[in-house]
């Protein structure tokens, strides 16, 4: 089943869209595009993939606004993730507040 959701950036590895469903005002979701279960899935050669979550975050954070208002990225793993595959929220109050 596809859920609906407006992409922000999409790469080789890694979707950036809008949560279908948020709990913040701004509310982007960045999942790899190879299935990881979670953070104890990783594996040492994933570092790139790392690496580009934060350059992701990185473009999201400028081209939001949200330097200024403040931003939290989380990942949610164990009994807190409610999906079953690795993905991070970045979220926010958003700009003004």
């Amino acid at each position: 089943m596809l859920i609906p959701a407006r992409r922000l950036i999409e790469t080789d590895t890694l979707l950036a869209f809008e949560h279908p469903n948020p709990s913040y005002p701004v509310h982007i979701l960045i999942v790899p595009r190879r299935f990881i279960a979670g953070i104890p899935e990783l594996q040492p050669d994933d570092s790139g993939l790392l690496g580009e979550v934060i350059v992701v975050v990185q473009s999201l954070v400028v081209s939001l606004g949200l330097q200024d208002c403040g931003y939290r990225l989380i990942v949610n793993g164990g009994k807190y993730q409610e999906f079953p595959q690795l993905h991070f929220h970045l979220v926010s109050e958003g700009a003004g507040s």
